[in-house]
């Protein structure tokens, strides 16, 4: 089911399947804001002109333009960075999109810190943004298989989704036998010391400090949740209380995202566990040359995640530390 790091990688994914859907699904529209490239929909621009709709810089413009297109029958998909996806057009989604319960596809790139461009474009708070909207899915997928899978899965989910998703090159962590759920979390590995919730660019680092704690004498599980919202409580629920203990590791602030859903099913049901939240804790990031800087300066790391797990399961001492392996080229590994 998993691949052995350091990982291969493609490129542009998403585009590849959007055009494949969109061959199969007349209804289905491609907007873009001026980042076509970017958003890897120049793909669908090249081979299914008269199916794409350029909107300029005018994201707010665009999400009433997929509302309306969307009440006559289409299937937009929508596409620019997160932070554009989200903070600046919330009225219009929240009013044209949410609100009547259409099914406008929201396609964010560039998640959490992934971007070195500074707050303005770091979308730390999306999910969060998204999560409070009624009737709004929200999904963030990890690599290169479950973007194959989870076009055609977005295509069918009744009302609006958002979709996070990582540009570049996209490691492809799961093999052919995965399957992308729409309701189901993943037990990725068992373990009953400590449960390491995720998604997303974290998966790849939560299996990496799983097997350092293992060879350390740490049994920690993975649990992949793609789906956010609506969130498969019965999964992570059932794992919490095998071990009591939980990390949510998350590319986005501490505050409103997975860390805050991991809570809430802890209070609901009554669950006698500790948690502790990885990710960008209640603090802008600043801009870098390179995203891996970031991740490491705020604490988005394997190490960090490793070093949370020792603490929390009281062992004494230092904790091992993270492997770094060799990278070749077209590789990716977590940092």
């Amino acid at each position: 089911m998993l691949n052995t790091a350091p990982y291969r990688t493609v490129l542009k994914p998403y585009g590849q399947a959007l055009v494949e859907l969109a061959r199969k699904r007349p209804e289905v529209l491609c907007l873009s804001a001026d980042l076509s490239r970017q958003c890897e929909v120049d793909l669908f621009q090249e081979q299914i002109p008269d199916r794409f709709l350029l909107t300029g810089m005018a994201e707010a413009h665009m999400m009433g333009m997929a509302g309306s297109l969307a009440r006559e029958g289409f299937i937009p998909f929508v596409h620019t960075f997160g932070v554009f996806a989200t903070r600046r057009p919330l009225d219009q989604i929240a009013n044209a999109i949410a609100y009547p319960d259409l099914p406008v596809k929201i396609i964010g790139f560039m998640p959490g810190i992934s971007s070195p461009g500074g707050p303005s474009h770091q979308a730390i708070d999306d999910v969060a943004l998204m999560r409070a909207l009624p009737n709004m899915t929200v999904i963030d997928v990890a690599d290169a298989t479950e973007i194959g899978q989870v076009v055609e899965e977005v295509a069918d989910i009744p009302g609006p989704v958002y979709l996070r998703l990582k540009r570049g090159e996209i490691p492809v962590i799961f093999d052919e036998s995965h399957r992308f759920s729409v309701d189901r979390a993943q037990l990725l590995q068992e373990g009953s010391d400590v449960t390491l919730v995720t998604n997303g660019m974290m998966l790849a680092s939560c299996i990496a400090a799983a097997r350092t704690l293992e060879d350390a004498g740490i049994s920690a599980a993975v649990v992949n949740v793609p789906v956010i919202k609506p969130i498969d409580t019965a999964t992570i629920a059932e794992q919490i209380s095998r071990s009591g203990a939980v990390i949510a590791v998350e590319n986005h602030s501490i505050i409103g995202g997975l860390g805050s859903a991991v809570a809430e099913i802890i209070a609901e049901r009554g669950l006698a566990a500790t948690l502790r939240r990885v990710g960008l804790d209640d603090c802008f990031a600043e801009g870098s040359k390179s995203a891996p800087f970031l991740f490491e300066k705020y604490g988005l790391s394997t190490q960090r995640i490793i070093d949370e797990a020792w603490g929390l399961v009281g062992r004494a001492g230092s904790a091992p530390l993270a492997a770094a392996p060799d990278l070749d080229a077209g590789e990716y590994a977590p940092v």
